[in-house]
């Protein structure tokens, strides 16, 4: 008898344990799926009353419909395999929002080996989720920092330099053509001396949007290489195309009117243009044919600027 009554209160002990905690203890006959127990805390948490959870489909209806599906396949894999395991989801509370949840779930075997029910403690993790999401945000920002011209915010050099990489394996390997042009401001030293730096950051930030504005496939591709110099990568284009988006590119600019009093070349700020297309080959390298891109530029210069020269 007294043995009983310490059991008894020995439990009860462990229950007013249990409940006092911030953690949710519940318990799921594997053989019913349905719940002997959940803590009582599970309704202050979510807001869905302590006896509204009868089996574990209220629990699966419970979830961001992005996670139910892959949380309930995923907890029949472990119990099936007799493994203890935790998981991250999203919880349903009954005003419509969603908390972060941990559930940690242990499988427990009945004499004969066989799962006979799985027990587990869930944990609001909605803080840690949130700041989490803010360091993946943050590091993302950083990403694009890295990889983004910070006065003009096209792409810089370096996601230039990626950018050919990958497209120029791609035309090797597909025998595709790929055209290049490299565009400079004319003059724009004189622009700068003249009209102060403020106004060359802001030509600097026109050019770019206009020149990028041209560039209007998905795949093509805009940057600022340097100081007053831009390029535009075409992936499957042709030299003929390429020279009709040269052309467009030049014109942008020279129709803006954009005064450029102090020019050598015009009264209105100009661009001068090379451009190279090339179906490479696997003895072709993207230097070479980047330094002809280049030769093309400086041959555009040579013959008095604003001009496009094809190479």
């Amino acid at each position: 008898m007294d043995h009983k009554v310490n059991i008894e209160a020995d439990a009860t002990v462990y229950k007013a344990l249990l409940e006092s905690t911030n953690a949710i203890p519940w318990k799921i006959d594997w053989k019913t799926m349905q719940f002997s127990y959940i803590g009582p805390q599970i309704e202050k948490l979510l807001g869905w009353s302590h006896s509204s959870w009868g089996n574990a489909q209220d629990w699966a209806s419970r979830m961001h419909p992005d996670d139910s599906a892959w949380v309930v396949d995923f907890c029949i894999s472990k119990a099936k395999a007799e493994v203890d395991y935790e998981m991250d989801f999203r919880a349903l509370t009954k005003d419509g929002g969603y908390v972060w949840i941990r559930d940690v779930v242990h499988v427990m075997r009945d004499a004969t080996g066989e799962v006979d029910a799985l027990i587990g403690f869930m944990f609001d993790i909605s803080e840690r989720k949130e700041n989490e999401l803010k360091l993946e945000r943050l590091q993302q920002q950083l990403q694009d920092y890295s990889y983004k011209d910070g006065l003009t915010s096209v792409a810089n050099r370096r996601m230039f330099d990626m950018v050919l990489e990958k497209e120029w394996a791609d035309a090797q390997r597909n025998s595709s053509s790929l055209s290049v042009i490299m565009l400079d401001i004319d003059s724009f030293k004189q622009y700068n001396d003249h009209y102060g730096h403020l106004k060359g950051d802001e030509c600097l930030k026109t050019v770019a949007s206009l020149v990028g504005s041209v560039a209007g496939r998905p795949r093509d591709f805009f940057a600022r290489i340097g100081g007053e110099e831009f390029v535009l990568v075409l992936p499957e284009t042709n030299k003929k195309s390429a020279l009709v988006i040269a052309e467009r590119c030049r014109q942008i600019i020279l129709q803006a009117n954009i005064p450029n009093e102090k020019s050598l070349v015009h009264n209105l700020l100009t661009i001068s243009l090379g451009l190279c297309t090339i179906t490479p080959n696997q003895q072709d390298t993207a230097i070479g044919f980047m330094h002809i891109v280049d030769q093309a530029l400086y041959g555009a210069k040579q013959l008095g600027r604003n001009k496009i020269v094809q190479s």
